[in-house]
Formats: structure tokens, C-alpha cells, sequence
């Protein structure tokens, strides 16, 4: 395929004004991508409900509708697409893990790729076999972590030939200094902890919570930021009961002037305007298998000392003491992380070297010339052999 022609792309995933993060992952490597000028890209957007969605949006795919994943392959493979972007994670698509999808990818005639957003160690049957189908006839697996290679190669069978490590790409903003943003705001003095994303009761947060208790005892200064709203898939179901369960834990721990939350979807300079003011990043999960942190990623990305349980993702960005690893719900070594970066300035310093070197890497225009790279090469290869 002659490189003088742009590539026709057609993204399939969740996409704003939908709140998700892979949504924001989508958008964000579809405005890279355009910046190039090589590319001309679309959406099918798997929608939950109704979305007032830009023009981008080619057409939509209501997420349960098992009909409408194999309509949607008639309409991409008649629309004169080069190739399909897959947007991978269980939850996004309809039926049982997301079944529904490969009613689509196994009727397509245009080659496709697959952004892996969750790698599990130990699947159930039906998980890998999904995994595994889709896999088959994609022309690329691309994961987030080179520590998930081994997984899918081993777990569910995938050729590693067939494998791109890829990093998850992280927006590329004006650098800030942390002491400056503080005093606008305020704060002087006080040593930032921050967290932010949807919340949900996977995230640990109530840990943390704890663990700036243990802390505050001995350093007073101490101020934790939770931002981010409740997820919508959470609050549908259940409403604000965690957020809720969060706030109480503050005031019975007496926080109220040590924990402050920030309870709306932030803009993306908003997000990075408070990593850039903190001084620790927490991500207190409770999943170990997590392949990808989109949050753990902009922190990575803005050189912030990261204090992690230690779920996959994590356990890659922060190894070579580019952050420290706390135990599965244990807010007593969280809070030993935190007194450790607190007391030893120059840890925090080499750390945030260490982390700000490798988020270099993950700006968004880097991350966008791999994607390109790959897709220029596989459509110059031709028909893959059967």
C-alpha cells in the first residue's frame, strides 16, 4: 500500500461524550493519528444509551443487541475502510464477557487490530476462548505492559509474532512547576497525594483513605485529593453508596481537612494541572490483574513518584525504582510508602527522574507514530498466509 495514500480507519470502542476510559483513550490516539496527516479516521461507537456524539461517529452499535454487532460488519466491510481498530476490554461489548463482538470480527473482510485494555493471568473458559477467536484472525494483539506477553502467548495461545508491546499514550502539556501550582492554590506546605478516575469499589480508595490517617498522625501537612466522579456503570446499579462509604470514612477518621473530593469528570488539563501539583500518585487497587491503568499511565507520564498496590500494570511502570509497591488492602504499608517519599526528598527526586525519563516515551505523538508504523507495515504485507 503506497504511504502517499491515506490510511482509511475505521476505531471500534466506547467514545466520548460517553464516560469511559477507554472512550478518552480512543479520542485521544484518533487526534494523534490525524495530526500525522497519513491517516482519515472514523467510529462505531458500542453505545449504553443515547449519546449526542460528534461527527466522527460513523455509526453506533447499541451494546446488547446481539443483531447489531453482525450488521455493523456488513455496513464496515461495504464502507471502504482499510482496516478496523478494535478497542478491546470485556465489559465494553455485549453478552457474556463480551461475546457478542466476534459476531462482528468473524464476519469481517477488512483486516483488523486489537488494543488489548485487559489481560486476566487466569481467565475463565469462556473468557479465553474469546480472547483466543479474536485473536486468531486479527492481524495484531497490541498490549499495553511487555509483563502480559508471556500471558498471551502462554495462556491463550497467541504467536508472539503476532504481538506489539505499545505504550498506553499519555497528553503532552506545558510543564508547571509543583511549588508555584501549590501556592496559586493555596497550598503551600502541604505534600499532595492525588488519585483520580472513575470511582468505583475496585479502587481501593477507602485504603487510602486509611493510610492518610496513619499518616496525618505524624505529619500534619498531608492533603489527599480523590478526584473523579462515580462511574456511571456504578451509579446507575447502585447509586452513591461507595463515594458515600468513602465520605464517612473520612469523617470517622476526623480528615475532613486532610482528604478533599473533587466529585465531577475532570477535563484532561484539569487532571494534569493536579498531577503536575502532587507530590505522590496512589493507586491503592484491589485487582491484580490489571494490565493497563490509564491514570497510573498520566502519572508516569508527568514524572510523579507512584505509591501502588502492585496489580500488573503497575508492577511494569514501576519497577528499575520508578515508584514504590504497597500490599493488596493494606493501608499501613501504603502509608509506609507514603512517610518514606515524605521524609526522603531525595528519593523523591531520583524517582521522579527515573519516572519522568520513561514517561518521555509515552506522549501521545510517540505513541500515535507506533500505531501508524504498524498499521503502515501489516497493509504492505498483503494478505496475511492462511
Amino acid at each position: 500500500m503506497s504511504q502517499e495514500k491515506k490510511i482509511k480507519i475505521l476505531f471500534l470502542s466506547t467514545y466520548p461524550p460517553r464516560a469511559c476510559g477507554i472512550a478518552t483513550f480512543t479520542q485521544d490516539l484518533i487526534c494523534e493519528l490525524e495530526k500525522t496527516g497519513q491517516v482519515d479516521t472514523s467510529v462505531a461507537a458500542v453505545s449504553d444509551s443515547e449519546y449526542s456524539y460528534p461527527p466522527r461517529i460513523k455509526f453506533t452499535i447499541e451494546q446488547q443487541n446481539e443483531e447489531a454487532y453482525a450488521e455493523a460488519a456488513e455496513k464496515i466491510n461495504s464502507s471502504g475502510f482499510d482496516l478496523l481498530m478494535v478497542e478491546h476490554e470485556y465489559g465494553i461489548y455485549g453478552g457474556k464477557w463480551g461475546k457478542f463482538l466476534l459476531n462482528l470480527t468473524s464476519r469481517l473482510k477488512i483486516p483488523y487490530f486489537v488494543t488489548l485494555h485487559t489481560v486476566l493471568p487466569n481467565p475463565a473458559e469462556s473468557q479465553k476462548e474469546i480472547m483466543s477467536t479474536l485473536a486468531a484472525k486479527s492481524r495484531k494483539i497490541i498490549t499495553m505492559a511487555s509483563n502480559t506477553v508471556d500471558i498471551l502467548q502462554n495462556t491463550y495461545g497467541i504467536e508472539k509474532t503476532k504481538i506489539e508491546v505499545v505504550h498506553h499514550g499519555v497528553p503532552e502539556y506545558p510543564s508547571a512547576e509543583r511549588d508555584t501550582l501549590k501556592k496559586e492554590l493555596g497550598l503551600t506546605g502541604r505534600f499532595i497525594v492525588s488519585t483520580f478516575g472513575l470511582i468505583s469499589p475496585g479502587k481501593g480508595l477507602e485504603y487510602g483513605i486509611e493510610a492518610i490517617a496513619r499518616v496525618a498522625k505524624k505529619h500534619p501537612n498531608i492533603l489527599y485529593f480523590i478526584l473523579g466522579q462515580t462511574h456511571p456503570v456504578v451509579k446507575r446499579r447502585d447509586g452513591e453508596k461507595y463515594r458515600e462509604k468513602l465520605e464517612r470514612t473520612v469523617k470517622n477518621f476526623g480528615l475532613e481537612e486532610k482528604v478533599r473530593f473533587v466529585n465531577r469528570y475532570l477535563k484532561i488539563e484539569e487532571i494534569i494541572r493536579y498531577l503536575q501539583l502532587s507530590d505522590v500518585y496512589m493507586t491503592p487497587y484491589l485487582g491484580k490483574d490489571q494490565a493497563v491503568s490509564g491514570t497510573l499511565a498520566y502519572a508516569a507520564g508527568y514524572g510523579r513518584v507512584i505509591i501502588s498496590t502492585p496489580y500488573l500494570y503497575a508492577e511494569e511502570m514501576l519497577k528499575d525504582g520508578r515508584g514504590l509497591l504497597a500490599d493488596f488492602r493494606s493501608p499501613a504499608t501504603l502509608a509506609e510508602r507514603i512517610e518514606e517519599v515524605m521524609t526522603h526528598p531525595e528519593q523523591q527526586e531520583e524517582m521522579e527522574k527515573r519516572t519522568q525519563e520513561l514517561g518521555k516515551t509515552m506522549y501521545w505523538g510517540e505513541v500515535a507514530l507506533h500505531y501508524l508504523h504498524l498499521f503502515q507495515t501489516e497493509l504492505q504485507r498483503g494478505e496475511p498466509p492462511a
